[in-house]
């Protein structure tokens, strides 16, 4: 692999880490997108 294929690489690595970013920031303020579920947490002893 040459240093211009790990450039192009790494840029396409960066920009699907920069999108997933927004997607994750654009969900946080969208209450549609989010579930709550409560969780019942026992302690059992086998």
């Amino acid at each position: 692999m040459t240093v211009t294929e790990k450039i192009a690489n790494a840029k396409k690595r960066i920009y699907e880490l920069e999108r997933l970013i927004e997607y994750w920031n654009d969900s946080d303020h969208d209450e549609a997108k989010m579930a709550n579920f409560s969780r019942n947490i026992e302690n059992k002893v086998a």
